[in-house]
């Protein structure tokens, strides 16, 4: 990045916020990152005193998100740059996993987003400038069996997002969403809420999922710190896309589920026609 930014990311204790913070100092920038404790904030202070402030804030907490924002503006300067990153995965299989799961899948994963983006719209919209980044996932393209609440809410953010990009489009704001792929973050670990198993007829088809996904965490192929620097790559390029994959393994999958729905569509095409007047 050439000009020096003020970025502020939500969820910088750990993952791709994390990451993303400690990038963006290193490279010279000013960081407000969210965090949801004293003593997290305290420790991310101390990454770069002066340059890391840390504020507390739960996303899904949306009535403290505009007051919190506002202040943010008011005491470190125009905010140049907003990363949605804060989120979870909630995996289970959807029968056995409840409404309120899901619910609270979406309030941080989507709504979270959503508030944090509408607090700072006003000011950037007056000020004609700013980027947002969502952290997405490739699990908004494609889906796997036991991430249904997920993969709903990236699904749900990618739309939002590429909406967001044409609205804010006149004003000079770029939106990108970032879908990483498998990378070495706490996501498959300690982030990841699992509901217990239930219902037997499920065994064979995801108890060898679920295992998979627990013994590959921390051996994934993407490196966070790349992914940090690419992410700084798009924040300073003056066209950034409206989305980007992160990771080969992101590349291979989207592209597979694109192929397979456009065979689809030619498969089914005279049905589809059938319905003109």
């Amino acid at each position: 990045m050439s000009a020096v930014k003020t970025l502020f990311i939500t969820g910088v204790s750990s993952g791709f916020g994390q990451a993303l913070a400690k990038e963006a100092l290193v490279q010279g920038h000013r960081v407000v990152g969210s965090v949801r404790s004293d003593a997290a904030r305290v420790a991310f202070e101390a990454l770069s005193p002066g340059r890391a402030h840390g504020v507390l804030l739960d996303v899904s907490d949306f009535a403290a998100i505009d007051t919190l924002v506002a202040a943010v503006e008011t005491q470190h300067g125009p905010v140049d740059v907003l990363v949605n990153n804060a989120g979870y995965g909630h995996e289970g299989i959807m029968e056995e996993s409840s409404l309120e799961d899901m619910r609270r899948q979406f309030d941080v994963n989507l709504f979270g987003a959503v508030a944090v983006s509408k607090a700072f719209l006003p000011y950037f919209r007056q000020r004609r400038a700013g980027r947002i980044l969502n952290i997405t996932s490739m699990g908004g393209h494609i889906t796997m069996p036991g991430i249904a609440y997920y993969c709903g809410s990236k699904f749900a953010l990618e739309g939002i997002s590429d909406t967001l990009s044409k609205e804010l489009a006149p004003f000079g704001i770029h939106v990108t969403a970032v879908a990483p792929g498998s990378f070495r973050t706490d996501w498959a670990g300690r982030s990841m809420q699992r509901t217990p198993r239930s219902i037997s007829d499920y065994d064979a088809s995801f108890d060898p999922v679920r295992k998979a996904r627990v013994e590959k965490s921390g051996h994934q192929l993407g490196d966070p710190q790349k992914a940090a620097r690419a992410m700084l790559t798009i924040i300073d390029s003056p066209a950034p896309p409206a989305h980007l994959l992160l990771g080969s393994d992101a590349l291979a999958l989207v592209r597979d589920k694109l192929q397979s729905q456009i065979e689809s569509i030619e498969q089914w095409e005279a049905l589809s026609r059938s319905t003109d007047g």
